[in-house]
């Protein structure tokens, strides 16, 4: 069973659980230049331990034996749950007018964004891609991003990343990337009639219920789940490329999610 961790923060109050300002900028000010430093590379540790935190949380453990492919399964028909409900949000209208233009399609049911002062967002998601005028797929990833700033409060949201360039798509073929950073990312426009012009290698959109309004995913770090492929393609050490480029790892249970995507993007 997967075990959510709760990370404590050193000036946190013993009756809320909540981060005192006063208290810590109190014992602040009597302490050197160099526990100060200190202070700070601790925050930075703290937050990104947070944000690994909340990818394990992110998802419910099915409680499933080691090597089964239950819980891509779940993924991969949470991601088709997902994608329809983009189809159908009528505020969507850029995503469902330009998925025809998509390399390819990364797909997160799920991303919980959690924190006070320090936080973080973390999620699973799939891959899809285009292979001319099918689809091939899916392909497993984390996400995580870390983030200090003022915030407050847990979100959870679904979110649909279009593909735009080659050079996007050559970024998930790696074992870990920054979107962001190794590929650009932008926030699609959102809008009934919404018609604007997005020149980036990665487009985000989101739907979400909670205090921050919106999951900002430049800056994510994904990483290739290669555990959740090797159970859902029944192999061995299963990478992107395997399933994305050579194709040499394929399934049959992914055909209705890919069926929906090819249809919607014809």
């Amino acid at each position: 069973m997967t075990a959510c961790i709760v990370i404590d923060h050193p000036y946190r109050s013993s009756s809320t659980g909540a981060v005192s300002p006063a208290l810590g900028a109190h014992r602040l000010t009597h302490r050197s230049s160099v526990t100060r430093v200190m202070y700070r590379a601790y925050q930075t540790v703290f937050t990104l331990l947070a944000a690994a935190a909340l990818v394990a949380c992110a998802t419910t453990d099915s409680g499933s034996p080691p090597g089964s492919s239950a819980e891509p399964d779940k993924l991969v028909a949470d991601a088709q749950k997902t994608f329809d409900n983009f189809l159908r949000d009528p505020d969507q209208t850029w995503v469902q007018q330009n998925l025809g233009n998509a390399r390819a399609l990364l797909i997160a049911p799920q991303i919980v964004k959690a924190g006070f002062i320090f936080g973080g967002s973390g999620g699973r998601a799939v891959l899809v891609a285009r292979d001319g005028r099918t689809w091939v797929g899916p392909a497993f990833y984390d996400l995580a991003t870390a983030s200090v700033g003022f915030q407050a409060g847990v979100e959870v949201s679904e979110a649909v990343i279009l593909v735009m360039t080659e050079k996007g798509l050559n970024s998930l073929m790696a074992s870990s990337f920054k979107m962001g950073g190794d590929a650009s990312i932008a926030a699609g426009p959102v809008g009934a009639g919404a018609k604007s012009t997005v020149t980036a290698d990665l487009v985000s959109f989101t739907r979400s219920k909670g205090v921050y309004g919106g999951v900002n995913l430049d800056g994510t770090v994904v990483h290739a789940n290669t555990k959740w492929n090797d159970a859902y393609y029944s192999g061995s050490n299963v990478l992107p490329p395997d399933i994305v480029m050579r194709k040499t790892a394929k399934s049959s249970k992914a055909s209705q999610l890919l069926a929906e995507v090819a249809n919607a993007t014809k």
